[in-house]
């Protein structure tokens, strides 16, 4: 289990070295390129003997072609002197740069400093921020930034608040969250990134002060498709639908809908109901409510995620927890089967920000509010960052699959039972992946053990997490009393190169210059 800070990703150091190689190999040549040429002007003498001199010596063609060049370049003393100065500069920063606490990510990204969401002055923040809440709304690709910070808290022996056993992996949802509901061994917690419906009081009870609150929403049309596909067998209002239509539901909702039954926050304004709001408010008060309730929410989340801007997202979550490239590297998680999902005509998409009209309202207010923050960023720093991301990411999900790109699976054909996926019935199917048993850990390869962190499911993640933090208790429990010693985790530092430099492109044209983002499939 990887339960330090230090521990990186063995790819990323071996890359990181094969960088800085490759960084003093361009200063020592610039440095002899000045050294060079400094040898020419001295031995070129005046211009009248240049081309007479050994350095350009040679054919009657070669003289013609080369002598005026050299003699213009001579006899402008000043132009030269300032080319000399500045190949010198160069060479001197990529030399001595690491002393002057500068990193490539300062010079190659072009972005403003990290600290974007903050008033420090400071290039880069000294500590990365690790208390952090995490709302896991539902069918928006929560499950893969869940997986972020579960694999976060390990490297940094951090302690995930998780559900007691009778609500099983989640916060006892959908009822309001309680304190209560968290497992004694998994308190006080840095990371909270489980299911539960949103309260701003319990939690505050919780967390602590310096808490950083985020969540993810989805597009209303697609997030209900989803939503309708996965719930089918356990949501009444949509398993009473003949045929498991989603048609015959958009056409007549209230046919179906029953907003006092038990699952039906599913079935209408899921992301309102998740963040503790009113999913059933009167249709001619929703809108007025919609933008009340979106104010509300711009006072408690730091970050709002969007799904289909997802890689986007992660460069802001980064910035604005301090983190490095690699602690937000991911694998796409609790997707279903292509059969498994269902196109939307631009009717039915109408009609489903219709029916989750609030949904609609928050997720167009965050979408804009999440345009806001990367066009401040600048563009162009999010596309190149983007990049870099997504080429960091698949170099790694590479060396875990054996040099090749993860091949979905069925559960059935998932060896390890650990990687086996949860299905919500026989009508949908969650596809996974499985690691390939002659992975070796040799050289440069990541270990194993995180590349089977990086593709567990939610559930077998819970349950490993909870036996080793219960571990964890006891070891730490005063025989005496019933109070835990303070729990030993200091400030997390951040790297001398946030974003790995190995992991940069040779060329800048290498890099995509569109800035929509990967949606996870869900």
């Amino acid at each position: 289990m990887l339960m330090k800070a230090d521990i990186r990703s063995n790819t990323v150091s071996y890359s990181h070295s094969q960088t800085e190689s490759s960084i003093k190999f361009i200063s020592v040549f610039l440095q002899r390129l000045c050294f060079h040429l400094l040898q020419f002007i001295i031995a070129a003498g005046p211009s009248k003997h240049l081309c007479a001199n050994r350095y350009i010596s040679g054919s009657n063609s070669i003289s013609r072609s080369v002598c005026p060049a050299v003699r213009k370049l001579v006899m402008a003393p000043k132009k030269f002197f300032l080319a000399l100065i500045a190949v010198s500069t160069v060479s001197l920063l990529l030399h001595h740069g690491g002393h002057l606490n500068l990193t490539l990510e300062t010079f190659w990204m072009g972005c403003p400093p990290s600290t974007i969401f903050s008033n420090q002055n400071s290039n880069r923040p000294s500590v990365k921020h690790t208390s952090v809440a995490f709302l896991k709304t539902h069918k928006t690709a929560s499950s893969t930034v869940q997986n972020i910070l579960f694999r976060f808290a390990e490297r940094n022996n951090l302690t995930v608040a998780l559900p007691i056993t009778t609500c099983e992996h989640q916060f006892c949802y959908p009822r309001p969250f309680s304190i209560h509901f968290v497992h004694p061994h998994t308190s006080p917690p840095d990371i909270l990134t489980s299911h539960l419906r949103f309260s701003r009081t319990e939690l505050k009870r919780l967390m602590p002060n310096n808490t950083i609150y985020i969540t993810i929403l989805r597009e209303p049309g697609a997030m209900f498709e989803s939503l309708f596909s996965y719930y089918n067998q356990y949501c009444l209002s949509f398993k009473r639908v003949p045929n498991g239509s989603l048609e015959m539901f958009l056409a007549e909702p209230w046919k179906y809908y029953r907003p006092e039954e038990k699952d039906s926050m599913y079935a209408r304004n899921t992301l309102t109901f998740d963040l503790g709001g009113d999913k059933d408010r009167r249709f001619s008060e929703a809108a007025k409510y919609a933008k009340r309730f979106a104010a509300e929410m711009e006072n408690v989340f730091s970050l709002v995620m969007i799904a289909e801007y997802f890689d986007e997202s992660l460069v802001l979550l980064r910035r604005l927890l301090s983190w490095d490239l690699e602690d937000v590297f991911y694998v796409s998680l609790n997707m279903r089967t292509p059969d498994s999902k269902s196109s939307l005509s631009s009717e039915n998409t109408a009609k489903i920000r219709d029916w989750n009209i609030i949904d609609s309202e928050l997720y167009d207010h965050f979408n804009a509010s999440l345009w806001r923050q990367l066009k401040a960023l600048g563009l162009a720093c999010i596309d190149r960052e983007v990049q870099l991301l997504r080429q960091a990411r698949e170099r790694l999900v590479r060396s875990c699959f054996g040099g090749n790109l993860p091949q979905l699976r069925s559960a059935e054909q998932i060896t390890n039972k650990d990687l086996r996926p949860w299905q919500p019935s026989a009508k949908v199917a969650i596809v996974g992946y499985d690691l390939p048993n002659n992975l070796t850990t040799k050289g440069h390869m990541p270990p194993r053990d995180e590349c089977l962190k990086m593709i567990m499911p939610e559930v077998q993640y819970t349950k490993l997490l909870l036996r080793a933090q219960s571990l964890r208790y006891r070891k730490r429990f005063s025989p005496r009393g019933s109070q835990l010693t303070t729990r030993p985790v200091g400030p997390v530092r951040v790297h001398k190169d946030p974003i790995s430099p190995s992991l940069i492109p040779k060329t800048l044209e290498t890099l995509a210059r569109s800035t929509k983002g990967v949606l996870p499939p869900v």
